[in-house]
C-alpha cells in the first residue's frame, strides 16, 4: 500500500510539473507588450506629428506612439495635474515656460523647432465679402471664430492682433470661441462663421473650403517648442522623438505641412 501511495504521489508530481512546463511555454510565447510613447502636442501639430509618429515607429520597432492633441494650455493643465506624458509640444512659449517653472521640463532640453503665421481666413463660399480686418466691423459680419485666448495660443495671438488694430472690444460681441484652433478651422470649413483667425498651417489643412484673405502682421511669430517630460517613463524614447522632430528629416515633414522649421532652446 505504501508503495502504491508513493507511486501515485510521483505521478501527481509529474502531472504538476508538466502543467507548469506547458504554462511556461504559453507565457513565453505571448508577445511582449509594445512600449508606448505618449506625446501631448498642440492641436495644430496633429497631421505633422501623426506622420512623424509613423516614421518613429518604423525606426523603433516595438514602440507605439500615442498622440494627445489639444490646445497647449489644456495640455499644460493636464500635465500640471499629473497626467502621464513623455513629450510635450506647445504652440506657445508661455506654456513651455510654465512647464519649466513647475519642474515638468528641464529648460536646457526645451527646443524651439518651428514657427507659424496667423491668418485671417474665410469660408471659400461665404455670404459676406471680407478682404481685411476693417471689414469685420461691418454689421453684415456676425460671427468671428477665434480660439479661446486664455488656453489656445492661436486665440492669444488673435487677441493681440485685434487689440493692436484697436478693434478687439468692437468685435467682442461677434466672437465664437473654439477650444482649439482646429475647432475654429472646422467652423470655417462648415461655413458656421463669417471669418476666423487661424494658423496658416490650418488654412492649408482646410483645402479648397477655406480662403486666406490676410496674413496678420506680428512682432512675435508663433513659435512651437518641444521637450521630453522630466518624469517620463520612457525618457530615452522621449529624447529620440524630440531629436527626430528637430532633425532635418523632421523639419522636412513639418515643412510639408506648412510650418517654418527652425531650431533653438528657450532662454
Amino acid at each position: 500500500m505504501k508503495i502504491m501511495g508513493l507511486q501515485n504521489a510521483r505521478r501527481s508530481l509529474a502531472k504538476l510539473m508538466l502543467v507548469l512546463l506547458l504554462a511556461g511555454t504559453v507565457f513565453s510565447a505571448t508577445p511582449a507588450r509594445a512600449a508606448e510613447l505618449l506625446v501631448s502636442a498642440a492641436a495644430s501639430l496633429n497631421d505633422a506629428f501623426t506622420e512623424l509618429a509613423t516614421l518613429f515607429e518604423q525606426e523603433n520597432p516595438g514602440v507605439k506612439v500615442i498622440g494627445n492633441f489639444a490646445s497647449s494650455g489644456a495640455l499644460y493643465r493636464q500635465l500640471e495635474q499629473g497626467a502621464p506624458a513623455d513629450v510635450f509640444a506647445s504652440a506657445d512659449p508661455r506654456w513651455m515656460t510654465e512647464a519649466i517653472g513647475r519642474g515638468l521640463v528641464q529648460r536646457e532640453e526645451s527646443h524651439i523647432f518651428v514657427t507659424n503665421e496667423l491668418v485671417l481666413a474665410v469660408p471659400a463660399v461665404g455670404r459676406v465679402t471680407i478682404s481685411g480686418l476693417n471689414d469685420l466691423k461691418s454689421p453684415a459680419v456676425t460671427r468671428l471664430g477665434i480660439g479661446t485666448p486664455e488656453t489656445v495660443p492661436a486665440g492669444r495671438y488673435a487677441k493681440d492682433a485685434l487689440e493692436e488694430a484697436g478693434i478687439w472690444q468692437e468685435l467682442s460681441g461677434k466672437m465664437i470661441f473654439g477650444e482649439n484652433v482646429r475647432q475654429v478651422l472646422d467652423y470655417l470649413r462648415r461655413g458656421e462663421v463669417d471669418a476666423g483667425l487661424v494658423y496658416a498651417t490650418d488654412a492649408v489643412k482646410g483645402g479648397a473650403a477655406v480662403k486666406v484673405v490676410k496674413i496678420m502682421p506680428s512682432e512675435e511669430a508663433p513659435a512651437y517648442l518641444i521637450a521630453p517630460l522630466a518624469n517620463s517613463r520612457q525618457l530615452e524614447l522621449a529624447h529620440r522623438f524630440v531629436e527626430l522632430t528637430i532633425s532635418e528629416r523632421g523639419g522636412a515633414i513639418l515643412a510639408r505641412h506648412g510650418f517654418k522649421p527652425t531650431t533653438g532652446t528657450t532662454n
